[in-house]
């Protein structure tokens, strides 16, 4: 369902800047009407493609049809923002009428322009985002520990190996007593990894953690197998205490259990019966925060909405997801949500880069004094 939908709006907005680009004076004298339409079956060819060929397949030509496919995405959606702005203030072309094609040329050039820059930030290596949260029930004795937060890495045709290995080192330099990732560790479809050597050789002293995100629905058991003889420690709804006093709580996602309508309570699971401490969630879907507070959750850390990844279509996912990246206070509870390491669809990024998260853990006592 998910694909027809987006199949449908890339349609929508293609058709809608070719008929915009032969408005265009330099694009009309050039390029004929047929021309226009033969680019536009050929631009809407990869991008189906990409969806059906290159999402599934495994293959290094599979992998270069989705990046085109992916990347024409993003940018036909970044070129048709623009052009509808320069509707909007020239009311569809009635005002302003003798500039309006002009206009249109200069919208088209300012969306290949964001084009390019968020594939720059798209390419870029995530930023280390710095985060110092006490937490009331945290011991003495565990202050100053590091949690090392990683979501959205999208492991498949696009995002490989090579490229997890170096985020792997980037953590390892982070020197993590505990590390967690958010879910969506792979993409979910075809070209996910066989191995990930360097995961399995980092050593993380309080372990290293994962919960389920929305793409693990769309994976194989081998691919969670592959995650534990990496040495990952699965949270199904459910908690474990890490060390006495700090306690690692993880929910499978959320978005799946309501899409599915699965019955039972993830959230009330993940939490029943755990022993005294400092509690620490962790969500790939950062709902429920208010119920987790009032559960007497200490910090909820999440993932999924990638920061919006895309300048504007942030705005539209906020109204899903409201708290779509960054520190929240939910209750007096903090809640971090991260913009991801990876991306999905385009591997583009308008205007923040992705991002790993380090947190590190205070005991109230502690933290009065500095």
């Amino acid at each position: 369902m998910f694909g027809v939908v987006l199949t449908t709006t890339y349609t929508i907005l293609l058709v809608y800047v070719l008929w915009r680009a032969k408005s265009v004076p330099l694009l009309k004298h050039r390029f004929s009407r047929r021309s226009l339409i033969g680019l536009g079956i050929v631009t809407w060819a990869v991008f189906f493609l990409a969806r059906i060929l290159g999402h599934q397949g495994t293959s290094i030509i599979a992998g270069v049809i989705e990046f085109a496919g992916m990347t024409l995405l993003g940018s036909v959606l970044l070129i048709a923002t623009v052009l509808f702005v320069v509707d909007l203030l020239t009311l569809f072309g009635h005002a302003f009428s003798r500039w309006t094609p002009l206009l249109y040329g200069w919208a088209m050039v300012a969306g290949v322009i964001l084009s390019g820059i968020a594939l720059v930030q798209g390419f870029r290596a995530p930023a280390v985002v710095s985060y110092a949260v006490t937490l009331p029930s945290l011991p003495a004795e565990l202050d100053g520990k590091a949690i090392v937060a990683v979501s959205d890495t999208h492991l498949g045709a696009i995002l490989g190996e090579r490229w997890f290995a170096k985020r792997v080192n980037e953590i390892k330099v982070l020197h993590p007593d505990l590390l967690v990732f958010l879910g969506d560790i792979f993409e979910g479809h075809g070209g996910a990894p066989t191995d990930l050597p360097a995961l399995r050789q980092l050593a993380v002293p309080l372990g290293k953690w994962f919960v389920e995100g929305n793409h693990e629905s769309h994976q194989t058991d081998a691919a969670i197998d592959l995650l534990e003889l990496a040495g990952l420690r699965r949270l199904d709804n459910q908690w474990a205490e890490v060390v006495p006093g700090l306690v690692l709580s993880g929910v499978n996602d959320l978005t799946n259990h309501k899409r599915r309508h699965l019955d039972g309570d993830p959230l009330g699971r993940a939490l029943a019966n755990r022993p005294k401490g400092a509690t620490v969630l962790l969500s790939h879907t950062p709902w429920q925060a208010n119920r987790a507070a009032a559960a007497g959750v200490e910090l909820m850390l999440a993932g999924h909405t990638h920061g919006g990844q895309i300048w504007p279509f942030g705005y539209l996912v906020q109204t899903v997801y409201p708290l779509l990246a960054g520190r929240y206070d939910i209750d007096g509870m903090p809640v971090l949500v991260s913009r991801g390491v990876g991306t999905w669809g385009p591997r583009m990024r308008l205007w923040n880069r992705g991002e790993i998260l380090k947190i590190t853990l205070h005991a109230p006592q502690l933290s009065k004094r500095t």
